[in-house]
């Protein structure tokens, strides 16, 4: 959908509702059928993460994952139409104000779980912490290019590239109450380090620059996720701040870890970087 600009456009004039319903189909009924390694993938990685669930239950869960991805590029035609209390439902939302009206530098910490673009939108209309997004432009230029003119309608200021890590240093030290925005289930090398699901993996990556970012500049960090409820429906779940001056990095790397992991599993029929990974080898180890 992203590399068709007629699709895009087709999506953005068709209510939400019905533009989010014809991605799903779209996706579960085409985009699966051409992307057999992907889903090959998906469901070796599932057996391993979900092996209490019967060959039947995970097809299913398969099934609603390529629905979920669907539906997601579909809604991006439309994220400004979701950004609302009828679309998103904030579990404990006065908290989660509390959280987002306090004092300090926060980095917002999530997977790409439900719908994540849709995350980055909700945080910067829930608060007025100026915010920053953490990115990396897909290799097909035509879908980056596309991606970039949907995401620029919804979303704050974004960077990636060489330079990034002086612009968030910046953002941060610069504007009072900055927000960064970073999804930490990046692709690399053929693999997914975050979340290590008991793997003996360092941090690294984006977890590693937070890490770092979060000591120089006395940064909190948010750990929060957005899962489906139904159609273009979602609840945001968030987990009390992460604070550096009173816990060590391997404290708030377990703490996320551990949060953001099982929530990786619960909702593994959301999570787009299933496919990305391969946790077959046996010096994985997974727990």
């Amino acid at each position: 959908m992203l590399s068709n600009p007629f699709l895009f456009a087709v999506m953005r004039h068709l209510p939400a509702g019905a533009a989010s319903w014809l991605g799903g189909w779209l996706s579960a009924h085409v985009a699966r059928r051409n992307m057999k390694l992907r889903d090959a993938r998906a469901r070796a990685n599932l057996a391993i993460l979900r092996p209490e669930l019967s060959p039947a239950e995970r097809e299913a869960m398969l099934t609603r994952r390529w629905v979920n991805i669907g539906r997601t590029m579909a809604e991006l035609a439309n994220i400004d139409r979701l950004v609302n209390d009828a679309h998103v439902r904030v579990i404990d939302k006065e908290g989660y104000q509390a959280v987002l009206d306090g004092p300090g530098p926060m980095i917002a910490f999530t997977c790409h779980l439900g719908n994540w673009d849709l995350l980055a939108a909700h945080i910067k209309w829930s608060t007025d912490r100026p915010g920053l997004g953490v990115y990396e432009d897909p290799d097909d230029p035509r879908i980056a290019a596309q991606l970039k003119k949907a995401r620029s309608s919804y979303m704050g200021e974004a960077i990636g590239g060489e330079g990034a890590a002086r612009g968030v240093l910046k953002h941060l030290t610069q504007k009072d109450r900055a927000t960064l925005y970073i999804l930490a289930d990046e692709r690399r090398d053929r693999q997914v380090w975050f979340p290590t699901f008991g793997r003996p993996l360092e941090p690294s990556g984006n977890l590693s620059i937070a890490l770092r970012l979060a000591r120089k500049v006395g940064a909190k960090f948010l750990p929060f996720y957005l899962v489906r409820t139904g159609g273009p429906h979602f609840a945001l779940h968030w987990h009390p701040p992460l604070d550096p001056k009173t816990m060590s990095d391997a404290e708030i790397v377990a703490a996320l870890d551990r949060y953001l992991g099982q929530a990786c599993i619960a909702h593994a029929d959301e999570w787009l970087a299933l496919h990305d990974m391969d946790l077959t080898p046996s010096s994985h180890d997974v727990t």
